[in-house]
């Protein structure tokens, strides 16, 4: 089969590969679709805990092909998506009922063989599936499980007005779920550009605040003066070191800065702690997520969270450079591999 391969930090190539065997608890899915996101960047460059060689692809959905001996409840044919998150449950951490921090994890496409490729080897439990999703929409069920996490973490009041940084594919779930659960007022303050117009398009805010790429000053001065007490959660999910720097002027007194992006290893934030302790400020972050598969799928199965039309743009395994180009391009919101395009 073909399989995107990072045979190191920044050494992609394109291989030829057995299809996986499978153990009796697992199958083996064909894989239809699978996202690329900012980790996937990060991996490439050496900045996530990557563990190489390395078949990339986290965000997989499939059909299953085939069906270990021991595996109950999954047939040959059924629409697939997977949990990538592979925990030890022996640890400190997973022990405590703090899998997140597992320190023995493991996940599909990040240390083990993932969905840049035509077929993957997954434990039965990992598997859940799809009815109404397409496989391209399906491709956004790993990003809104994180973003319930996220929401696990912020625990939001009801009435709460909330802003958020980012366009992005998770930030328009995060906004969406924001609004479901009880937000009085959902802002997204994002670059001008192609995300911002799909967060209008799918209605997932109440005020949009377009940023110049160049000079965003006056629109952050808008911002401040339209807001002057701030806002109750504000949710940075852009990965942007100075836009995390910032986002802390935004917060109410008594309120949260969540911070969701992917930074680069050497991102650094200088907060007044006398602003912090004064205003009662949390600082929480939100990193991945363990067991909200369920729900992701029952939120976007049901059309409850739209994601219809935030897959912008679709590649072959054979052209992953050129889907990575296009991620950080800033002319895309979601770009999708496929085994192929035909």
């Amino acid at each position: 089969m073909d399989a995107v391969c990072y045979h190191a930090p920044r050494q992609l190539d394109i291989i030829r590969t057995p299809i996986p065997e499978i153990r009796s608890d697992q199958v083996l899915v064909k894989v239809t679709c699978c996202g690329i996101c900012g980790t996937d960047y990060h991996l490439a460059e050496g900045e996530f805990f990557g563990k190489f060689p390395l078949i990339p692809g986290h965000e997989i959905v499939g059909v299953i092909s085939k069906v270990g001996d021991e595996v109950e409840g999954f047939s040959v044919g059924d629409r697939c998506v997977v949990n990538n998150i592979i925990l030890c449950e022996s640890c400190f951490y997973c022990r405590r009922g703090q899998p997140l921090f597992c320190e023995n994890v493991n996940s599909l496409g990040i240390t083990m063989a993932g969905g840049f490729a035509e077929y993957v080897a997954v434990e039965e439990k990992k598997i859940f599936l799809i009815k109404n999703l397409t496989d391209e929409e399906a491709t956004l069920v790993e990003p809104a499980a994180c973003a319930i996490h996220g929401m696990d973490k912020l625990s939001p009041p009801v009435g709460v007005e909330a802003l958020i940084f980012g366009a992005g594919p998770t930030g328009l779930i995060l906004a969406q779920l924001l609004k479901i659960n009880g937000a009085s007022k959902v802002v997204i303050a994002a670059n001008k550009g192609i995300k911002t117009q799909i967060a209008k398009d799918l209605n997932v805010g109440d005020v949009y605040i377009e940023l110049d790429r160049e000079n965003p000053e006056s629109q952050w001065n808008t911002l401040k003066k339209d807001n002057p007490y701030g806002f109750d959660i504000v949710i940075e999910a852009t990965g942007s070191e100075k836009v995390a720097n910032d986002s802390i002027n935004f917060v109410r007194r008594g309120g949260t800065l969540m911070i969701y992006g992917v930074y680069e290893n050497s991102a650094l934030v200088h907060w007044p702690p006398s602003k912090i302790f004064g205003d009662e400020i949390k600082i929480i972050g939100s990193f991945a997520q363990t067991h909200c598969f369920p729900r992701a799928v029952a939120y976007l199965d049901s059309g409850k969270i739209n994601v219809k039309g935030i897959v912008t743009d679709t590649f072959s395994i054979k052209d992953y450079q050129r889907a990575l180009d296009k991620m950080n391009s800033k002319g895309a919101c979601k770009v999708i591999l496929k085994p192929s395009l035909e």
